[in-house]
């Protein structure tokens, strides 16, 4: 099984709508970790499935989408103050 990479998702939505709309998306692929920015595990399929469905959903001439891929070095360096560090998740299908 191939390991996922940490991806951080900002977001800056215009309208609430759309806004409501992404982040529901985007909660069903990683973590909700600050207002507008998620951090999400994902292997390359998902990656390209997640981009596929923020891009139907926002407003390209009003929104802002940033999605910043983070190494291996750079994820095992990750600061975090305040609340857990990020974690890949492991999930069991029976």
């Amino acid at each position: 099984m191939k390991r996922s990479k940490l991806y951080v998702i900002a977001y800056d939505i215009a309208a609430d709508k759309r806004r409501t709309k992404v982040h529901k998306a985007l909660c069903g692929f990683g973590e909700w970790t600050q207002y507008s920015l998620f951090e999400c595990f994902l292997t390359d399929k998902q990656l390209v499935q997640l981009r596929c469905r923020l891009h139907d959903l926002i407003n390209p001439q009003e929104d802002s989408l940033r999605i910043y891929p983070l190494c291996v070095g750079c994820t095992d360096s990750v600061e975090t103050i305040g609340s857990p560090a990020p974690e890949e998740k492991t999930v069991y299908i029976l």
